[in-house]
């Protein structure tokens, strides 16, 4: 599972051969949520609510890259890195 990014002490993670809806997977400290590539939602699991607006926030900026990056995983070859939020 490649990391993609990393800012703020979240790390952005994506799958190889994954199933849809798009998304990617975030990790916080102890905590882990799927989230939505479309509207940077929580598909499963728990991010406090500070996280995941810096996440939209990061997610509305490089929405493309992340459908070009699921693509990618989906026919198991390896995502590009997605710079991170400032």
């Amino acid at each position: 599972m490649p990391e993609i990014s990393r800012f703020y002490g979240i790390v952005v993670k994506m799958f190889f051969r994954e199933h849809n809806p798009p998304h990617f997977h975030v990790s916080y400290g102890d905590e882990t949520a799927q989230i939505s590539i479309s509207d940077a939602k929580i598909i499963n699991g728990t991010v406090p609510d500070r996280v995941l607006r810096l996440i939209s926030e990061w997610v509305n900026l490089h929405r493309g890259e992340l459908y070009e990056n699921w693509e990618l995983c989906i026919k198991n070859k390896a995502p590009a890195s997605i710079k991170p939020l400032e």
